[in-house]
């Protein structure tokens, strides 16, 4: 994943799945706030088309609202959700909670984890990645979060691969009117504020509402400070079968850069060393705007439609030597539209939808300080169509599910006038016919069995394409192999399990298997850019067995256990990361632990007070795909605790993370068979303060 080389890009997209909600009477009936469930179920229609309901025959995890308040205290997001669900780890690059972070799934890197809020896709078409400190304090507009693992069901933007993270905002529509005001404080100098306020639903069927935050902070690294501010803003109208909403998502991210890991003989000596330079800046925006409208047709029959606008630009410091300091500059456009119609008739379920986009993102490089000639001028277009159609028909205590999409994507390089290509633009396409199929047999009213299959298939990034560079020549080009260099990815992901929902415990126990084609994974290489290289790896299997168990043995004490164990080999590749090529078999794939485990206590031991603490347990895993015993990320444990005084509408939160000031790393990488670390972030205490009135 080319970790610096784009700008967090957000894109706005809409798809229905299977979701009933009831035809609302009159007007009148909807503006009443005894309503909230209808006026809900209406505007959540975007959210319930990407998720998996809670009887899907998938892997999956919902983090709900409360435990998002528990835990959010405007960290990154990947960092946030570490914890709440099985396979999951998360890294920051600076060393604290802010900054660039990433989270993997299964040890599947982030650049194939389907991302969306609301049903809107995140990921970028060109390089498929998502920055989320581009966005600061998104977890203070997000409502919940659901956690697919697998290819799970078909959703919005690129393909599911490891599988997909979708977040709800906070409704426009079902809330009373009120206003809150956060104020924090902490370690490296960590401070924030953050203001949100909600109408209410009026008279005349409007609703709006909107966050504002703002927040900085240094860091353990030397010349890693974050800068971020974003806004999140809602306006919508309800009728009495039709909901109309504008929502505009904007952020705007000024940091210094730490995207290179430190060998840990230098660690050792200093686990504050940057190299980069402080002159190494970056600075990006981005904003994003969409206008959906959904409606009522009858009942158990929705029909929705959104379009969609994104902008941002940006550019990053890259220093190759004392005197020279490239300028990379980066701005996009994406336009696209979503429609999508949902029935439900008795024991059948039909969702079916198209979404079509065209994308385009210009890619300079300048030389510091001549900011206004370019040195090059590249841009890369993406068009992308696809259609889908899910079923689900009930038979008895069984559910079946289907769900077919048919995916066409097609990239262009139209390249820099001296790059010798003449009028020549290169380009690329792909199609994919991704089917998923499963069933859930309900054995009791509190059990149920569940098993499903599924292929995904999906493109390599542009940074496959191109080998790592930001602009490529003719010869270059030709030199790869043209714009075949990688070839798309196929995973079949087999999940086998059973769900409990008692009065007390909540049970998930799933064993899965996925088997990999031609997977682009790292090759522990860099380019001049500090890009990760990636190639196809052939054929590779990661299988194991997930633990989500959540017990309540008093009603204010809850326990959570949350863990994998999981067997992973690539069978067989060839290196050629080296001086000569290698052919490695039955190695096991790079930054994939084999286990990994959460334990939980949340006490709420008086009406005041609210104690929570995590222990949080990574196994060791390699950092490169060969199997090297000397090049491993060691595991760790961190502990972390919560110490929060509720007080009406208000509260005083105390956060406290890697109590125990463990020394090890959050991530890395091999260069020149040397490991390269990340530093977890060290011990750090963060005091947030609400204040909310109704």
């Amino acid at each position: 994943m080319n970790r610096h080389a784009a700008a967090a890009i957000a894109a706005l997209g809409l798809a229905v799945g299977n979701a009933v909600a009831q035809r609302p009477r009159d007007t009148t009936h909807i503006t009443r706030p005894d309503s909230a469930r209808a006026t809900g179920a209406l505007e959540g229609v975007i959210v319930r088309a990407v998720r998996a309901n809670g009887t899907a025959p998938m892997a999956q995890t919902t983090v709900d609202s409360r435990t998002v308040q528990r835990r959010s205290f405007a960290q990154e997001i990947p960092l946030m959700l570490q914890g709440t669900t099985p396979s999951l780890t998360a890294h920051a690059e600076s060393g604290t909670n802010w900054g660039y972070s990433y989270m993997r799934l299964r040890g599947i890197d982030q650049s194939r984890i389907n991302l969306s809020i609301d049903g809107i896709p995140l990921n970028d078409p060109e390089d498929q990645v998502f920055y989320f400190a581009n966005l600061a304090d998104l977890s203070a507009s997000v409502q919940s979060v659901q956690v697919q693992r697998g290819v799970g069901t078909t959703g919005t933007g690129t393909a599911s691969f490891a599988g997909s993270v979708n977040f709800e905002t906070k409704p426009v529509f079902g809330v009373r009117r009120f206003a809150a005001a956060e104020m924090q404080a902490g370690s490296f100098g960590a401070q924030r504020v953050m203001l949100e306020a909600n109408t209410g639903l009026l008279r005349a069927g409007f609703a709006s509402s909107v966050r504002l935050s703002a927040l900085r902070t240094n860091s353990p690294r030397n010349h890693a400070g974050v800068r971020g501010i974003s806004g999140l803003a809602q306006v919508g109208w309800l009728g009495t079968r039709d909901l109309v909403k504008l929502m505009l998502l904007a952020g705007r991210l000024r940091d210094t850069l730490s995207y290179l890991a430190v060998p840990e003989a230098d660690l050792r000596r200093d686990r504050a060393i940057n190299p980069l330079s402080p002159d190494e800046l970056d600075a990006f925006s981005q904003n994003l705007v969409a206008l959906s409208h959904t409606r009522q047709l009858g009942t158990g029959v929705q029909y929705a439609t959104t379009l969609y606008r994104i902008g941002a630009n940006g550019n990053y410091d890259v220093r190759f030597d004392s005197a020279t300091v490239g300028n990379y500059g980066l701005d996009f456009s994406w336009y696209g539209v979503t429609s999508a119609m949902n029935v439900r008739r008795g024991v059948l379920g039909l969702s079916t939808g198209v979404n079509a986009n065209i994308y385009s993102r210009d890619h300079a490089e300048y030389f510091k300080p001549d900011l206004v000639n370019t040195s090059y001028l590249n841009t890369g277009h993406k068009r992308d169509v696809s259609a889908f159609t899910k079923v689900s028909l009930v038979r008895g205590p069984i559910t079946y599910f289907a769900d077919l999409q048919v995916r066409h994507a097609v990239f262009r390089y139209t390249p820099d006038s001296a790059g010798g290509f003449g009028s020549v633009e290169p380009s690329i396409s792909w199609t994919f016919i991704n089917p998923k199929v499963g069933a859930t047999w309900a054995v009791f009213p509190s059990t149920n069995v569940f098993a499903s299959i599924g292929r995904t298939t999906r493109e390599p990034t542009r940074s496959d394409l191109l080998a790592g560079n930001d602009n490529v020549s003719r010869a270059t080009l030709d030199d790869l192999g043209g714009l075949r260099r990688v070839e798309p990815e196929r995973v079949t992901s087999t999940e086998t399990g059973v769900r409990w929902r008692g009065a007390d415990v909540q049970l998930e126990l799933n064993v899965f298997r996925m088997d990999f084609r031609n997977e682009i994974a790292r090759i522990g290489a860099l380019s001049s850019l500090g890009a990760e290289l990636r190639s196809n790896v052939g054929a590779s299997v990661r299988q194991g067995v997930e633990l989500d168990l959540r017990w309540r043995p008093s009603p204010s004490l809850t326990l959570t256990t949350v863990g994998s164990l999981s067997h992973n080999r690539i069978r067989s590749y060839v290196d050629s990361s080296g001086t000569s090529p290698v052919v490695r078999r039955n190695v096991p794939p790079l930054l994939t632990p084999s286990v990994t485990a959460t334990q939980r206590a949340d006490w709420r031991a008086t009406r005041w007070l609210d104690l929570g603490v995590e222990a949080r347990y990574q196994g060791q895993s390699h950092l490169r795909n060969d199997g090297d015993r000397a090049l491993t990320l060691p595991s760790f444990v961190v502990l972390d605790a919560l110490l929060r005084v509720p007080f009406r509408s208000n509260d005083v939160s105390v956060r406290a993370t890697n109590l125990g000031n463990s020394m090890r790393y959050g991530s890395g990488y091999a260069v020149d068979g040397v490991p390269n670390y990340f530093i977890l972030p060290p011990r750090s205490v963060f005091v947030t303060v609400r204040l909310a009135t109704r």
